[in-house]
């Protein structure tokens, strides 16, 4: 019997289909969020905006990520991404006009982005290529990301510079795992909703950048 026309064949061949079209589904909105989130950094760049602050930035960022996780199977879960995506843009010009003020501030920013942008598709053809299972990686993603997300808040308010270093650091190498693992589950069907898997690599993406930001803001400081 020809095995296209086996059902153990036809499943598989499905299997394969719909694994296809959430890759491809997941890269055109990750590339939209990714523009949206660019233009509104350039807007709060060119207005010149403040950084709304921490506490602000948390409960924006953790409200519209329910609000997109509550409605990841509707029309408003695509809202919600780009409402979470453009308000992170938001948060993110600010940021990036303090290190423009930094001598070489320019190169600063662009070795960031291009460090950023070499890393995701660095891994994410491996994991693709590779096709590899890392979805040993989430244990350990999880608690690293609680860890080091604690240890931002204690180095944040008890202004620790030594400890926000570690904090960067720490968040650069759990973005990439993150990046490795969220590409996986969606080649292995552990991720079959295209918006969240939007959502973990653009948040893979956005703190990457900054963590990276940092770290190379720290070694331009003389």
């Amino acid at each position: 019997m020809n095995q296209s026309t086996h059902p153990a064949g036809i499943e598989k061949q499905s299997s394969i289909l719909a694994t296809n079209k959430v890759i491809r589904n997941t890269y055109i909105l990750l590339s939209m969020t990714l523009l949206f989130s660019a233009a509104t950094a350039g807007i709060s760049m060119t207005l010149n905006l403040p950084h709304p602050g921490f506490i602000i930035t948390l409960v924006g960022y953790f409200g519209l990520l329910f609000l997109t996780t509550k409605f990841r199977d509707s029309a408003l879960g695509l809202v919600f991404v780009f409402a979470l995506t453009g308000f992170m843009g938001l948060t993110l010009g600010p940021i990036i006009n303090m290190y423009l003020g930094l001598p070489n501030g320019t190169e600063l920013v662009m070795n960031a982005l291009g460090a950023t942008a070499i890393t995701f598709v660095g891994l994410s053809f491996y994991a693709l290529s590779s096709r590899k299972d890392f979805s040993f990686l989430g244990g350990f993603i999880m608690v690293g990301v609680i860890v080091a997300f604690l240890a931002g808040i204690g180095a944040y308010f008890l202004e620790m510079q030594g400890l926000s270093l570690i904090v960067s650091a720490m968040f650069v190498i759990l973005m990439s795992a993150m990046i490795l693992w969220q590409t996986s589950q969606i080649i292995n069907g552990g991720e079959t909703n295209y918006i969240m898997a939007t959502v973990t690599l653009y948040i893979a993406i956005y703190n990457l950048f900054t963590s990276l930001l940092h770290l190379m803001g720290v070694l331009n400081d003389d």
